[in-house]
Order: C-alpha cells, then structure tokens, then sequence
C-alpha cells in the first residue's frame, strides 16, 4: 500500500490578504447531544430549549468549542497536518442557535467560515490566518487566528 502525498501550501506562495478557503458547517441538535457525549458538556442550553429560554438564550445554542472547533478545521484541511497549527485564538461574541429541525433534512443552524491570511512571518515560516466565522450573518467568533507553520 503506498502513502498519499497530501499538498501541503507552501511559505514563499503566500501573499498576505489571499483566501484559503470557505466553507458552511450545518449543525443540527443531534450534533450537539453527540458533542455533548464527546467533550463532557451537558449544559442544558445546549439541548433544552425551556431551559435555555429561562436563562435569556434565543433558545438551544451551540457549544462554544464546537463552533470553535469547527472553525479552525478549515485550516487543518488547509495545512495538511493538524500539527502545522501551532497556536488558535478566538474570542466568543454572538450564541450560534440551533433550531428544532427533528425528522426534516434541514439543519438546525448554519455557520460560515472564511479564512484569510492575515499576516506572514519569514523568519519563522508562519502564517496568520484570520477566520469570518458567521451564522445568518452575524459574526459569532471574533479574533479567530490560527497560526501555522509552514515548510
């Protein structure tokens, strides 16, 4: 069985400003309840909607580090290596609502992830990508900088 050769970008073919890629997450309840399974979390704004409702939500919300995480797995595909992210910073600023989409094919929520590069360091063969991580155009992650090193 042979190895895949995977492209990976490269530092000198980066211009500061270019796009690396955009993509939509649709996210549903159950991807939240499978989340919630995963990371420990069972807070529940993020699968009551009475209760979210009680405490001033627009109803069940996403959990932050799902969004968080689905945000920066647009860089990982970019990079090619998971381990080429050397640092991912971001700052929560709107709840991604997830509406009751039970036995319909719609998705609950839809956030949209673009990824720019946002700065360039030569010496240490890095790139800054700056992440526009929206959902029905509000913007829910604010200073989403992931850090890659490249060869």
């Amino acid at each position: 069985m042979s190895a895949v050769s995977v492209s990976r970008p490269r530092f000198e073919t980066l211009e500061k400003g270019a796009e690396i890629g955009r993509r939509e997450i649709s996210v549903t309840r159950s991807d939240l309840v499978t989340y919630a399974g995963a990371s420990g979390d069972f807070n529940p704004i993020h699968w009551n909607n009475d209760f979210a409702v009680s405490v001033e939500l627009p109803g069940v919300i996403a959990h932050g580090m799902f969004t968080m995480g689905a945000a920066v797995q647009l860089v990982v595909d970019w990079a090619g290596d998971p381990a080429a992210v050397i640092d991912y910073q971001t700052r929560f600023t709107k709840p991604v609502p997830v509406a009751d989409t039970t036995g319909t094919d719609a998705p609950g929520a839809v956030v949209e992830i673009v990824g720019t590069v946002g700065a360039l360091d030569a010496e240490a063969r890095t790139a800054r990508i700056d992440l526009a991580v929206t959902c029905a155009g509000q913007r829910v992650l604010t200073k989403a900088q992931a850090v890659v090193k490249l060869p």
